[in-house]
Parts: C-alpha cells; structure tokens; sequence
C-alpha cells in the first residue's frame, strides 16, 4: 500500500503566476546551447571515434558518481564535454562545472562550453570563477541576461552601485529581466540612499498584475528603510492584500507593526497565518518574541539584504518542475548576498531534495545556525536525506540527539518514528508515534497520518486491539481516507470480521483512487479470501495493469489464475514474480507453488462456484 509522502514546511514564499511570464530557460540553455553545440561535435575532428569510446565510460557511472570520476584523469576536449553533459544531467553541479572548466581550458574560445561552464559554476556556488565567467560571456554577448545579473552583483559587492546598475540595466529584457532588474536597481539607489530613485526604478513593474506582490512588497522594504512610515504602512497593506498567505509578506508586515508598537494588529496577522497554513518555526518565533517584550529589528535593515531578499521571492516563484535548475542558480546568488539566510537555504536545500541530490541539500542544511529558529527543521530534514542516503544509524542518532536537546519537539518524535517504521522497526515506531502525539495541544483532522501510522506498527507488532483502535480514530479524523479505509478494510477481511462494512471500506477506497494499483489489489485479494475466485482475477487483473512491477500484486495474480484453473498463467505470473525481486521471506513459498502449485485447488474451485450459484 502506498503511503503518504513526508509532510513538509509550507513553501517558502511566492510561488506566482511568474512562471507563465517566465520563458527565459529555452534562450540560455536549451535550444540556442544546444543547436549550436550540435553544430560544434559535427565540426570536431576525430570527434565520432572519442566520444562513442568515452560515452561508454562516462554512462558506466553510476548516478551520483560523477564528481569521483572528475578526478579520473580525463584530458581530451570532447572527453570532459561528454563526461560534463552526463553530469550536468544528473544534477552533479560541482562535477559537471569541473569537467566544462576542463574542457574550457582545452578550448577557451568555444562560446558554447563558455556558457555550459559560466552556468554550472553558478549552479555550484562557485561564484569567483562564475563572474569571471560572466565577463567573458559579455564580451561575447552583451545582452546575456545571466551574465549581466551576475556582473552586476559583483560590482554592487564591491561598492560600485552605478556600474552594478549598468548591468542590470542591459539585463532588463523579457519578464523575468525586467523584474529581476527593476528590483536590483532599486535597491543599488538604496545603497547610495537615493529612496525616491529607488521607488522610481519600482514603478517599472506596476503596469504587470503579476508583478504586483513584488512592486508593493519592495516598495514597503524601501519606504520603511527611508522612515516613510505612512508610505510603508500602504505598499505593507497592499503586499498582504495581494499575497497575504505568503509568509516573507507576514513576517515583513507584522514586524513593521509591531516596531511601530501595534503588538495586537501584529499577532492576528501572525495568527491568520497560523491558523491557514502548518504552524511554521518563524511565525512563532515572531510571537514568541512580542509575547516576551524583546526589542524587534527589521527584518531587511539595509540594501544588501534588501538584494538578497529579491533574488530569493525570485528563487521561490522558479521551484517547481519546469524551473528547478533556475531557482538553484537564483538561490546560489542570493546566498552570494546574504550567507546567513537560512529561508534562502531551506528553499535550496528542498529544491535539492527534489532532485534528489542529497548530499548538496545536507551541506546547505549545514550552513543554518542553531540560532534561528529554522535550526530544528534544518536538523529534521537532514536525517531525512541521511536516511534516503542509507545511512539510518546516523540518521537516527541525529534526531535523538534533538529529541534530547528538546523533549518537547513533536516533529522530531514524528520523523523518527516514520524512519523506524520503514525500516520495520514497528515496536519502536510506535513508541515515538505515542511521544509525538502526545506534545499535540489539540488533535484535529491534520494528524489523521499519526494515528495511522501508529496503528500500522501495533498491527506489525501483532497489538490488533490498539491497531484497530487507532485506525477507526484516524476514521473519524478524515472519514473517506482510501488509505486508512483500504487498511482497516483489509485487515478486517482477513480475520473475517466485519465483512460486510470491510467489503464496503474496500470498495470506497477504489472509489477514491481507481488508479491506485495497491488499493486495487487489496479489493481483489479481498474477494480471493472470501472465495470469489473470479472477482479476485478481475480486479487483480487490473492492480497488475496499474502497477506492472509490484511481486507482491503479480503472485497473488497468480493465485487467484490457478483457483479459477488457468494453471499455465498462474506459473507465468508467479515467475515473473521472482523476476520482479520479492521480499526474501516470500521468494520460498512462490517456488514451492511453481513446482506444487496450490493445494486443495479442486476443493477451492468448487467452493467459489457454489458462491456463485
């Protein structure tokens, strides 16, 4: 059956209609690299005999081995393209920048590797070599709208705001230049406190509905720095206004007024927030702070950080499928900024995750303070990766040294016990399951997934009094849940109790997710132990459909061919079984069936007929 994923922290800022206006990924590194790339391997000498010898080579790499094998002694020009384009394909930033590096140096006036190396370096955080990198790519192409971003960035660092705004200015071509340009600009007068100019170069972006949130949210960083509080106070209400579930707009707006002594007004923006989304670290920090009477700072106090907050909204609108390898760059040069960012290294690290890099993601983690209260989450996340990364034992000694430093974390209880649970270590599951629920003020429908869980490892630890229990309880929480409807329905069936409302359980739960070949197979096998040996083959017929490649799904298959007598498709079904790699404990019995079949068969045969008639 299949379970829900891991719950996380709400996303971290504006995911907008950006993306609709956003369609700068072809012209940097799709298309226009790889047209003119085909043009270069065509014109390569010798180039069919090296790269069919070093493809060979680069795909025998297993994933994630790609920067080990930069250190593999490569040397020729198509050797490390190759070996960086199926690095670059496994998100193997560090590695694939190494392998274009070298391929740059055999040939420095290859535009198109000059691009592949300018952008991987950034994607690596390599940001030295990166604005060299833009430089070049100037030279080359004045309007590259990356290198410009990039160039400028350097010149703003280092203090030369009209240069960086130059930059910016060539970079401010297509919807994501002119916003990503505008907002540069603007805080580049910041820098030099030019506020008027800086709310000018704004005003750039008010003709563009999708650009609103971040014109008025801006604009009130801006103003607020300035100490024009009423001209704060309006772009705030209009950045919460048009996107007051994002969360850098709560946090901006209610620490604007709780500086300016409206502690109330401060706490039901808070609470809004909280009662919408998953209670998040920030938003209670924020409270903790105004209930204890601590002197509050703005969050964005001058015009580095006020950068750096636009190239994160920028980073967090471009995390989803389609934008993911632009949001790590974004990120990277936000973190360029402000090092100490750490919603900047959340967002980061989870778009890592998403791409399953989680090596990279641990080590963005890792730059979190133990101050700031994303800290704990931080720590959460990375004994998730940990795990992902087969390394349970440190994984689970990280989130007890949490649970020690903090008795009463729920997230960290919860999260260890989903590790020990998948790794079939039921009874200490549901202990931790027990601990976390028990830091639950007050239980309502989100936490229908504890109770759920718990009742899986009583049930695996042969506690069915307490599974049971638990299961009609995550009921009541989310009454139609398929999942729990399909486990307790189940269960139910194969002790022969409660048949009927089981049968029912079932029956809703492929309601729910016809398409779900787990749910699927537990209606077929349910009519198998009931003896309704044809039912069971037509709806197991259809889990098989939907999910091909399940052992588990293709024997019980196969049972139910051999009840109803096709003993020549039960064979195949359970071989292909055992080509599928079952469980250890299951590879046994489905080759004592292959050679014996399934006893009492004639016996089974005549009973589901006689059910039928």
């Amino acid at each position: 059956m299949q379970m829900p994923k891991r719950q996380t922290l709400p996303a971290l800022g504006w995911i907008a209609r950006i993306r609709g206006a956003c369609t700068f990924g072809k012209d940097l590194m799709a298309d226009n690299v790889a047209r003119r790339t085909r043009t270069w391997l065509k014109n390569l000498r010798n180039a069919a005999a090296l790269a069919a010898a070093l493809a060979v080579s680069a795909l025998a790499w297993p994933v994630g081995d790609a920067q080990a094998a930069a250190t593999s002694g490569l040397r020729s020009l198509s050797g490390n393209y190759l070996a960086g384009r199926y690095a670059s394909k496994q998100r193997d930033n560090r590695a694939a920048a190494e392998f274009y590096s070298r391929a740059l140096q055999a040939d420095p006036n290859n535009h198109e590797i000059l691009e592949r190396a300018f952008l991987l370096e950034l994607s690596a955080s390599n940001i030295v070599k990166a604005e060299y990198l833009a430089r070049r790519m100037i030279g080359i192409d004045p309007r590259n709208r990356l290198a410009r971003i990039v160039a400028g960035l350097r010149e703003f660092k280092s203090g030369d705001y009209r240069q960086a705004r130059v930059h910016w200015t060539h970079a401010s071509h297509g919807a994501i230049g002119q916003l990503t340009g505008a907002l540069l600009i603007a805080w580049a007068h910041v820098a030099e406190e030019n506020y008027q100019e800086a709310l000018a170069a704004l005003e750039v972006l008010s003709g563009n509905e999708t650009f609103e949130i971040y014109r008025a949210y801006h604009a009130a960083l801006v103003s607020d720095l300035s100490g024009d509080e009423d001209l704060a106070r309006a772009n705030y209400e209009r950045a919460y206004e048009v996107s007051g579930t994002a969360l850098r707009t709560v946090e901006t707006y209610g620490n604007f007024l709780a500086r300016h002594g409206e502690l109330d007004e401060a706490r039901a923006v808070y609470d809004a927030y909280q009662t919408r989304s998953q209670r998040h670290p920030s938003i209670q920090s924020a409270v903790d702070a105004i209930d204890a009477n601590t002197a509050i700072e703005p969050l964005v106090p001058d015009a580095r950080i006020g950068a750096a907050e636009a190239l994160y909204g920028i980073a967090s609108a471009l995390a989803d499928e389609t934008g993911l390898d632009f949001s790590i760059m974004y990120a990277q040069l936000t973190l360029s900024l402000r090092s100490d960012f750490p919603i900047a290294r959340t967002l980061l690290a989870s778009v890592y995750e998403n791409v399953r890099r989680y090596e990279e993601a641990i080590d963005v983690y890792g730059g979190i303070g133990q101050t700031s209260p994303l800290w704990p989450n931080a720590q959460v996340q990375t004994a998730v990766d940990l795990n992902l990364l087969d390394r349970f034992d440190e994984a689970r000694e990280r989130l007890e040294q949490l649970i020690e430093h903090d008795g009463t974390a729920y997230q960290p209880n919860l999260t260890l016990a989903n590790i020990l649970r998948n790794h079939s270590q039921f009874d200490e599951a549901a202990k931790h399951y027990t601990r976390a629920l028990e830091l639950i003020d007050d239980v309502d429908q989100r936490h229908w997934t504890v109770f759920y869980f718990r009742g899986i490892s009583f049930e695996r630890t042969r506690n069915w009094q307490k599974a049971e229990a638990d299961f009609l309880y995550a009921l009541e929480l989310q009454p139609d849940q398929p999942l729990v409807l399909n486990y307790l329905g189940y269960s139910w069936i194969e002790k022969r109790h409660n048949l009927v409302e089981a049968m029912r359980m079932i029956r809703k739960a492929v309601e729910l997710r016809p398409t779900d070949g787990y749910i699927v197979d537990s209606l077929g096998w349910a009519h198998y132990q009931l003896k309704e040996f044809e039912d069971a083959v037509r709806e197991l017929e259809r889990a098989v459909e939907l999910r091909p490649d399940d052992p588990i799904i293709n024997d019980h298959l196969g049972d139910a061919y051999w009840r109803v007598g096709r003993e020549l498709e039960a064979r195949f079904q359970w071989r292909h079984s055992l080509d599928l790699e079952p469980d250890p404990e299951d590879i046994d019995e489905i080759e004592r069936k292959l050679e014996n079949g399934l006893v009492d068969d004639a016996a089974a045969l005549a009973e589901s007929q006689s059910n039928r008639s």
